[in-house]
C-alpha cells in the first residue's frame, strides 16, 4: 500500500484553497507515489515501520512537499504524464507542429516532473543534517 504524506485538510492549508478540488485524495497519492520514486529514495531520513517520517519537522516538509506537487499537477493540468504523449503532427491555419511518437514517452510533461516548491519544501534551514539529508546515496 501506497504512503500518503498530506491528507485534504493540509492541502487545504497549503494552498489555501478551500475546498479542495473533489479529486485530491488520488492527487496526493499520486504526489506522494511520484515523490517516493524520484525524490525521497534519495534521502535519508528516520521512518516508522510503514515507511512515514518519524521527526515532526521531515514529516511537515514531506507534507508540503507533496501537496506542490499535487498542486502542480492541477496547474499543468497533468499528473500522468500524458500531456507529453500524443501527437505526431498538428497543423492549424499556417502552423505546424511536428514530433516523432517513438520519441516521446511522457516523461518530460509537466506532469512528470518534480514541482519546483518540492525542492523549497525539503530544503528548508530546518531540516538539518541530523534530521534530514538530501542526495544520500548508501550501499549495502
Amino acid at each position: 500500500m501506497a504512503r500518503v504524506y498530506a491528507t485534504p485538510a493540509q492541502y487545504e492549508a497549503y494552498t489555501g484553497v478551500s475546498p479542495a478540488p473533489a479529486d485530491i485524495g488520488t492527487r496526493l497519492r499520486k504526489a506522494s507515489v511520484f515523490l517516493d520514486a524520484q525524490v525521497l529514495r534519495y534521502c535519508l531520513y528516520a521512518k516508522d515501520g510503514t515507511g512515514m517520517p518519524t521527526d515532526a519537522l521531515v514529516l511537515a516538509a514531506v507534507s508540503d512537499a507533496a501537496c506542490a506537487q499535487a498542486e502542480w499537477g492541477i496547474d499543468v493540468g497533468d499528473i500522468t504524464g500524458a500531456a507529453g504523449v500524443g501527437w505526431g503532427k498538428v497543423e492549424i491555419g499556417s502552423v505546424r507542429l511536428e514530433r516523432s511518437l517513438t520519441t516521446t514517452s511522457g516523461g518530460d510533461a509537466p506532469g512528470r516532473q518534480v514541482a519546483p516548491a518540492v525542492w523549497d519544501a525539503l530544503q528548508s534551514p530546518d531540516l538539518t543534517p541530523a534530521i534530514f539529508q538530501m542526495g544520500v546515496v548508501v550501499s549495502c
